[in-house]
């Protein structure tokens, strides 16, 4: 067996029932290395979530998928493809921050351009009515708001009805009304069965959205799981909150273990502690006037920054 068989094999083990992803791949700029080892799985009908800080990779890993770059080593498969076969790249959509499209063509024109690009594309009208394009198709896209622009961009991303969706911070410029709007076309998307992989800097987006996240930082891996396990995995470290009315003082709570944190507003106090319910307890035991109790794990964002802590 050669070591091209033998790398195939590994990148396949890797890939398993997945439909796209990276084997062990490096790619240095120089002296730069972007990706250090990566290995990721896109499966069918999942929204899968990269995070990391800027400078993770996160950038190279999707030029990588999308054929864009070749890695330093390792190996990088589309539908059992390399990424840059025509036949790969049909099946393939993406929403890019570093897009640039005319701004003098129409809109109506954009999505005529882009259909052409596909043996199968979505009907026109089906693009308009799941981006949201009603009323714009004859605005230039130049005239655009930037939300506008933004839905456009995503329609463009879905033209030719791909079974791989690359999105790349789409809900940047939007209102929240508009936001909500692409989270719930995202997700049919998914319950379509096409696999979309979502880079985001609002983490609520990826914790509303994503079946998966993967954490990357310096070209590695360093969390992967449900949104609900990233949670939890900072809320073994950073803690639960307490939120309540008490009359206890902060001395006391202080000197409860495992409290990491006291912070008082008037006469709402929110404690933070990695056992929670046990400090539960001792409060309740301690005061039995406490009320309002809250109690809330870390969300997806202090997840992130834990993860993430001193590096980037």
């Amino acid at each position: 067996m050669t070591s091209v068989q033998v790398r195939e094999l590994q990148a396949a083990a890797v890939i398993g029932d997945g439909i796209a992803g990276l084997s062990g791949v490096t790619k240095r700029y120089g002296a730069v290395r972007a990706l250090d080892g990566l290995s990721l799985t896109l499966r069918r009908g999942e929204v899968l979530a990269l995070l990391g800080p800027n400078g993770a990779g996160k950038s190279t890993a999707i030029r990588c998928l999308l054929g864009l770059i070749a890695p330093t080593s390792g190996t990088v498969r589309v539908f059992g493809q390399d990424p840059r076969e025509p036949a790969a790249r049909a099946r393939i959509g993406a929403m890019l921050q570093v897009a640039r499209i005319p701004e003098v063509l129409k809109v109506r024109e954009h999505l005529d351009l882009f259909r052409s690009y596909y043996p199968s594309p979505l009907p026109m009208a089906e693009i308009v009515r799941i981006a949201k394009l009603e009323g714009i198709e004859g605005k230039e896209f130049g005239k655009l708001s930037g939300g506008q622009k933004q839905r456009v961009l995503f329609g463009l991303a879905i033209a030719g009805d791909p079974d791989l969706i690359f999105l790349d911070e789409p809900t940047v410029g939007m209102d929240i009304e508009a936001r909500r709007g692409l989270w719930e076309q995202i997700r049919v998307l998914a319950e379509r069965g096409k696999t979309v992989l979502l880079t985001t800097h609002y983490l609520e987006e990826a914790d509303a959205l994503a079946h998966r996240v993967v954490v990357i930082d310096k070209g590695k891996v360093i969390s992967e799981g449900t949104p609900a396990e990233i949670k939890s995995q900072a809320a073994g470290t950073t803690g639960r909150r307490i939120r309540c009315h008490t009359r206890l003082s902060d001395e006391f709570l202080w000197a409860l273990e495992t409290v990491s944190a006291v912070a008082r507003q008037g006469s709402v106090v929110t404690v933070t502690a990695t056992a929670a319910e046990a400090v539960l307890r001792e409060m309740l035991l301690a005061d039995g006037t406490v009320a309002n109790l809250e109690v809330t794990s870390p969300a997806l964002e202090d997840a992130f920054l834990e993860l993430t802590k001193g590096k980037g």
